[in-house]
């Protein structure tokens, strides 16, 4: 179980970073799979020394939680790039402060709509079912932190705090998102 739960969570990380690279450019994939690997290393941890024992289905949870952390990511990265065509006079700081803050309800109240059913999963149920949704409850918070304070600043540090090296958006990008 160990092994394939290592082997699958590489490969989705190894996915996600080519898919984020191809969509956005490597800078942005690159913060998206570290903070993934936050996300799982963390999640993975609190949930054993919380007393549970790390079994397959807990392997579907944890890839449940880098899926939905991904999404919140590739939001506020959406929106990142957005602003960087919007507010040329900007610096890359002021661009991501603005785009986070800009998208900041909108994930903490997605958060709390899958928090709160999650909650109910775990405190109803029992078995295999509760220890999914503790396994989702802990990735949550930890999705919604690393999405904001672990992404987006390894993005920042990987651009040097320069926004002139990032890649300029291609007309079809142009056209897609307007």
């Amino acid at each position: 179980v160990q092994k394939n739960a290592i082997i699958s969570v590489i490969f989705a990380l190894m996915g996600i970073l080519l898919y984020v690279a191809f969509r956005f450019e490597f800078s942005y994939g690159f913060g998206a799979t570290i903070a993934l690997l936050h996300d799982t290393l963390i999640t993975i941890g609190l949930y054993i020394a919380l007393g549970h024992q790390f079994t397959a289905p807990m392997v579907a949870a944890v890839l449940m939680v880098i899926g939905y952390s991904i999404n919140d990511t590739i939001i506020i990265f959406d929106r990142i790039r957005e602003e960087l065509k919007r507010n040329i006079q900007l610096n890359l700081a002021q661009v991501m402060n603005l785009a986070i803050n800009k998208t900041l309800s909108r994930t903490l109240m997605t958060s709390l709509t899958t928090f709160i059913p999650a909650v109910f999963l775990y405190v109803f149920c029992s078995g295999v079912v509760s220890d999914y949704a503790l396994v989702f409850l802990l990735g949550i918070l930890v999705g919604t932190f690393s999405s904001i304070f672990i992404a987006s600043p390894i993005f920042y540090f990987w651009n040097r705090g320069n926004r002139n090296n990032i890649a300029k958006p291609s007309e079809d990008d142009e056209a897609t998102h307007d």
